[in-house]
């Protein structure tokens, strides 16, 4: 990654870190609450949510799932106290063998979901042989006012990738994902460190 000080290689002490809570930490009043998306499969928490969140950070760290608001891995979402509805639940389907993963972003007009969410599903079903499932099935939470579109498009990368085995080289419709460089990953995208002098602060629209 160019310019993006990693959040999780020892650099975010300082005063900002009073707003997150420790990375091996699941505090329930500082996630999201599950949505209908995790119904009818076992909701992961406590040691179950830790162990998959601790993956989260290291294969979006390695593939670039950065929020570009914040400037940070979007697995530290879950982390921001100053956002404690925001970021992702998971579920383990009855078998065992697919996990689901809920995104509810900060706010319905997000306009970041479309991206963090595909990035989400290429980079957990890119590194699959890091985890124990054959495949993580990612939805956004209704509440964001585009979920049906970009969930008809996870469902599609979804269907491909069950029958190719293996992540499409590119998003669904053969474009890229906005955002993001040819490989996946984020392109250069200059220094964030700046982000909250800029207006982007915790209150802005992801």
């Amino acid at each position: 990654m160019v310019g993006i000080p990693s959040p999780f290689g020892g650099s975010d002490g300082g005063a900002d870190a009073a707003h997150f809570d420790g990375y091996d930490a699941f505090v329930p009043e500082h996630n999201p609450e599950p949505g209908p998306f995790l119904e009818e499969a076992a909701v992961l928490d406590g040691d179950a949510h830790r162990a998959f969140h601790r993956l989260t950070r290291e294969v979006f760290e390695d593939r670039g799932v950065y929020d570009m608001t914040f400037g940070y891995n979007l697995a530290r979402l879950n982390l921001d106290t100053r956002h404690p509805d925001a970021g992702f639940r998971y579920a383990a389907e009855g078998d065992g063998d697919a996990l689901r993963a809920e995104f509810t972003p900060t706010t319905e007009f997000c306009p970041q979901s479309h991206t963090l969410a595909v990035g989400a599903f290429r980079a957990w079903n890119g590194c699959s042989e890091r985890h124990e499932y054959d495949i993580v099935r990612v939805r956004v939470h209704p509440m964001h006012h585009e979920a049906e579109s970009i969930n008809e498009e996870l469902r599609e990368l979804e269907e491909t990738y069950r029958a190719v085995g293996s992540v499409p080289s590119e998003p669904a419709g053969g474009e890229p994902a906005p955002g993001r460089g040819e490989g996946g990953d984020f392109g250069d995208l200059g220094d964030l460190g700046e982000s909250e002098e800029a207006g982007y602060g915790p209150q802005a629209p992801f």
